[in-house]
């Protein structure tokens, strides 16, 4: 086994490790509930952690993760002149649509 990341929670843990599966890769959260001792234990220590069972799929599970971190964010710029990002469909000064 092989630990391929650190999910900073155990809901993004949970999302890669899904997307991971989807792929073809045999991965696995764990340290699942170690969030909870946190204080007890440093919080670094405690995060959970995304694992394959075959070492050979570590570079493709890394170059999905990374991707997954680094996705493009979508920038325009609205008729009022104000700067949208992010995955917005409407500006929030205006209210007008986003150009396709």
């Amino acid at each position: 086994m092989l630990r391929v990341a650190r999910a900073p929670n155990i809901a993004i843990a949970a999302l890669w490790v899904d997307i991971l599966q989807q792929a073809g890769f045999s991965a696995s959260v764990q340290r699942y509930f170690l969030g909870s001792v946190a204080g007890e234990l440093p919080p670094d220590q405690c995060q959970p952690e995304i694992w394959l069972t075959h070492d050979s799929e570590e570079a493709g599970a890394k170059a999905l993760l990374h991707h997954l971190q680094h996705m493009p964010q979508r920038h325009w710029l609205c008729v009022c002149g104000e700067t949208i990002e992010g995955g917005f469909e409407q500006c929030w000064a205006c209210g007008a649509a986003a150009p396709r």
